[in-house]
């Protein structure tokens, strides 16, 4: 039998001291697994060539099983690692034992020409979702499970665990497999693998075996959700309540390759966005609130989802347009003439999103004026955009309609559910893994609903190539369709953005110029106080909502607001301020724009959000900076702010497919041969923080500056 399972720091001698039986699992397409942890990772070193071709190599790697890791450092070792595993286990496509690598992509670039390949599964280009050899090795990616890098990855292993090392490896040396490696940097490479297998470990436990682990990160509550809509729970057989189901979810379907796509063009997304009017200025005393679990939210409270196919309808006046946006949900496509914006504070429609564009003007991507824009909306978003515009006329065209109504109970109740084990588990000793669990997967229920149907297919062929088939778009759409297991409707996913834009712009409109700076589920704003009656007004109007539905579905009230470890009712939907009383939540704060803004706690420490930056590696250079220039912090966040390469802590990865060979001399002065059939060369990248010269001629203008 096997052993225990336990982390082990000291590598194994050799394979065979590893080697031990294992159960055997067996899934419902009759394939067996072996319920073992087990976890694979390499270390390169990028360099130019001669010839000035960007190149790379492995000169390091480690594998971990059930706990217990050997080291090598060539590709030969590891091959033949992998056929002493084929021949002990008497691995093939039907017994099969999983590896898993966190980001497959890398690793997968290096060796996936020195396997013959049974299956690859794509999720995008370059980036397999899992890689199943010919001799029945079948890698997985442990980051596409997870969504979460390798040090919050650690931070997630609660029953055994263990944190990823940090800085104990200098990757700008030049290293090969004649390096010397000391023992601190050996623990560096071998911990990501011991990361790796401790989280996987803890979830053979929780799902009772390897072969119930999902590939993907929804993929948890995506069966959970389906198995509570069409089962009993677990799986178990209701005939009764499928077919009742079935029925619900058959009502809804699309019915054409174009609505198809107007849906998708509707699908606006989230709102990230600054006040032009407080964009590159330094604010004193900003308060900062979130919308508990928004997403959720609008899903359990809204009655407004479309629970129908749609039928496409000729308008046939303005009177006849906003009768049937008010009774229905609707799809159309839109023109607005002379659109020009109403609100100085703030511009909600994103300019991305507009399929024609005419004399427009732009602040961060968002409109402001146009003398023509042409783009697709459902009745939320119109509604919305209606409080922000005014126009001189508008033209209507492929209108659709749809009943409307709450989502199904199952999926509420799912929904809520996992609220509850959030919300009961937080804090909790001895049950921090189901609190984690029941975290991840709340917060994935939104990223179910929004599931591209209609993907071109990503193939790699048999001549070790990567190719793109087109979508058949009709075959797609009647496969989704006639889907015996779909649970959710395409449209859903749309209409929760589009809810939870609208609960945030209602707070912008509010706030008018104490409007500082939005992010999907929250907001910077000013004077607190002044607002705060809105604040609890919309917080009583969230509870109200969600009566209503319970009432409708005859749910216990209980379930909107569960109560956590210290007895304390915690209601999803309400607006939540950072910090508790009067104080701010920001002594200083200054935006430049979408994902750019800065900002000093109370207690005198900066940091700040930047896309394209790691914090944990740039704040340092900047804050220093400052210091060495004798500024605040703050001053040096603007246009033209520069970080160098080895300061951003962000690379660049180039993919080369072709076959590299040659003598490389690492930085301790040894040579050796490398050969690498593929590859990827990682290297540092500046960063410019920029604005655009529309932006900036926007906010001089706006201002009176021009």
């Amino acid at each position: 039998m096997a052993s225990k399972f336990e982390l082990h720091e000291n590598p194994s001698n050799s394979l065979d001291e590893m080697l031990e039986d294992f159960k055997w699992y067996e899934n419902n397409k009759k394939i067996s697994f072996l319920n073992v942890a087990s976890a694979f990772d390499i270390e390169s070193t990028s360099f130019i060539d001669e010839n000035g071709d960007k190149c790379a190599l492995m000169y390091a790697w480690t594998f971990n099983l059930n706990g217990k890791h050997i080291e090598g450092r060539s590709w030969s070792e590891f091959m033949e690692l992998c056929d002493k595993l084929v021949e002990f286990y008497g691995l093939n496509l039907e017994h099969r034992l999983i590896i898993y690598i966190h980001n497959l992509s890398f690793e997968f670039q290096f060796f996936r020409k020195r396997f013959k390949w049974e299956t690859v599964f794509l999720l995008n280009n370059r980036e397999p979702a899992y890689a199943i050899t010919t001799s029945g090795i079948e890698f997985r990616c442990s980051y596409i499970l997870t969504g979460y890098s390798l040090k919050q990855l650690g931070k997630h292993c609660i029953k055994y665990p263990i944190e990823k090392m940090d800085g104990d490896l200098d990757y700008s040396l030049i290293r090969n497999d004649k390096t010397k490696l000391t023992d601190k940097e050996w623990k560096y490479i071998y911990h990501d693998g011991l990361v790796v297998v401790s989280y996987i470990q803890e979830q053979i436990e929780k799902e009772k075996g390897i072969m119930n682990i999902p590939l993907t990160k929804t993929g948890y509550v995506r069966r959970y959700v389906r198995n509570e809509c069409l089962y009993d729970g677990s799986h178990s057989k209701n005939t009764g309540k499928y077919l009742k189901y079935r029925k619900i979810i058959k009502s809804m379907t699309i019915t054409s390759v174009n609505e198809y796509r107007q849906v998708k063009n509707a699908y606006l997304g989230a709102h990230t966005h600054a006040n032009p009017l407080a964009v590159n200025k330094i604010i004193n005393n900003v308060y900062s609130l979130d919308f508990t679990s928004s997403y959720p939210y609008v899903m359990v409270s809204e009655d407004g989802f479309p629970i129908s196919k749609g039928k496409r309808y000729r308008i046939k006046s303005k009177e006849d347009f906003y009768e049937k946006i008010n009774l229905y949900c609707c799809i159309f496509d839109i023109t607005f003439y002379n659109i020009e914006s109403n609100f100085p504070y703030e511009h909600v429609i994103p300019l991305s999103r507009c399929i024609e564009k005419e004399n427009a003007v732009a602040d961060n991507g968002k409109l402001v004026k146009a003398s023509k824009i042409v783009m697709s909306l459902n009745e939320v978003d119109f509604k919305n955009f209606s409080r922000f515009y005014k126009w001189e006329s508008i033209g209507i065209m492929n209108f659709r309609y749809y009943y409307k109504g709450y989502l199904p109970k199952e999926v509420i109740l799912s929904v809520l559910h996992l609220y509850k084990n959030k919300t009961e588990l937080k804090g909790v000793e001895g049950k921090e893994v189901d609190y984690m669990s029941a975290k991840e997967n709340l917060n994935s229920v939104y990223g179910m609903c929004v599931t591209d149907i209609c993907k071109d297919n990503l193939i790699y062929t048999d001549s070790d190539e990567f190719e793109t088939e087109s979508c058949d778009y009709e075959k797609a759409i009647t496969k989704y369709n006639k889907s015996r297991n779909r649970v959710l409707f395409y449209l859903w996913g749309m209409y929760v953005t589009s809810f939870a834009k609208k609960n945030l712009c209602d707070a912008i409109l509010n706030l008018e110029e104490d409007f500082i700076y939005s992010d999907t589920d929250s907001a910077k704003i000013l004077n607190y106080e002044s607002h705060k009656k809105y604040f609890d007004d919309y917080n009583l109007n969230v509870k109200k909502k969600l009566l209503k539905m319970c009432k409708f579905y005859k749910l216990n009230p209980a379930l909107i607001e569960p109560k956590n470890i210290n007895g304390e009712s915690k209601m999803l939907g309400i607006w939540d301020k950072e910090f508790e009383g009067n104080n701010p939540s920001y002594l200083k704060f200054k935006t430049l724009g979408s994902k750019r803004y800065a900002y000093m706690y109370p207690n005198g420490e900066y940091s700040f959000t930047i896309s394209g930056l790691n914090k944990k590696v740039a704040l340092p250079y900047l804050l220093d900076l400052a210091k060495k220039e004798n500024k605040d912090f703050l001053e040096i966040f603007d246009d033209d702010m520069y970080v160098p390469a080895d300061k951003t802590g962000k690379n660049c990865h180039t993919y080369f497919d072709y076959e590299i060979s040659g003598e490389i001399i690492d930085y301790q002065g040894n040579k050796s041969i490398y050969h690498e059939y593929s590859g990827v060369n990682l290297a540092s990248i500046e960063f410019t923080l920029s604005l655009s010269s529309n932006f900036i001629d926007y906010i001089l203008g706006l201002r009176g500056i021009l």
